[in-house]
């Protein structure tokens, strides 16, 4: 087996394994997370799984990388096709809406916030890292529908607080009453929210 064919099918495994640590982290969020049981279920040894992540730490940061990435694909590259302004803003949004469907299981990034706000470490690091870079493409977001004047000019730091406010909302609604309702109020309440801050209002 030549070395590149190897290293191929070392890399095909190790994100076999992050696929179904991402799975039972949705479950069961990342503290739920233990070599041996992965290790299980994905028809491996411990030491197999090991030689990939070096430990639990290093599993459970892979996972919110792997979070962070899929939930930036789905979301805000998805959105970069619209025109900037308020049609990029609101594609951002409904994406991130569609994201509820997809998450209803449960959402590996809103989850890890819970589990290590007040906990210092790496992984708490990690957390906070993944919320600003996603509360900067919020700001950034309303900032260009501002400067496109969709937007009424104000405090974009806010602007991105509510926006958050929206689809956080409408996940915890989605896993306790189901999500074509929660999608309703979901939409409903980011209509209100552009029709509040229009430059005509």
């Amino acid at each position: 087996m030549s070395s590149l064919t190897a290293t191929s099918k070392g890399a095909a495994t190790r994100d076999a394994i992050l696929d179904r640590a991402y799975e039972i982290a949705r479950q069961t969020g990342l503290e739920g997370l233990s070599i041996g049981p992965l290790a299980q279920a994905v028809g491996m040894s411990k030491s197999g799984v090991f030689a990939h992540f070096g430990s639990r730490e290093d599993l459970q940061l892979a996972v919110l990388d792997a979070a962070a990435h899929r939930f930036g694909d789905a979301v805000l590259i998805a959105a970069l096709s619209q025109p900037r302004g308020l049609p990029r803003l609101r594609a951002l949004m409904h994406n991130w809406f569609q994201w509820g469907r997809h998450a209803a299981g449960g959402c590996v990034l809103v989850g890890s916030v819970t589990e290590y706000d007040d906990r210092p470490g790496v992984l708490r690091d990690k957390v906070l890292h993944n919320e600003q870079r996603w509360r900067s493409a919020l700001e950034r977001a309303a900032r260009l529908a501002i400067e496109c004047g969709h937007l009424r000019d104000g405090d974009t730091d806010q602007y991105a607080f509510e926006l958050y406010a929206i689809p956080l909302a409408m996940l915890h609604e989605a896993g306790l009453f189901g999500y074509e309702r929660a999608r309703r109020h979901g939409d409903a309440a980011l209509e209100r929210w552009i029709t509040a801050h229009s430059p005509q209002t």
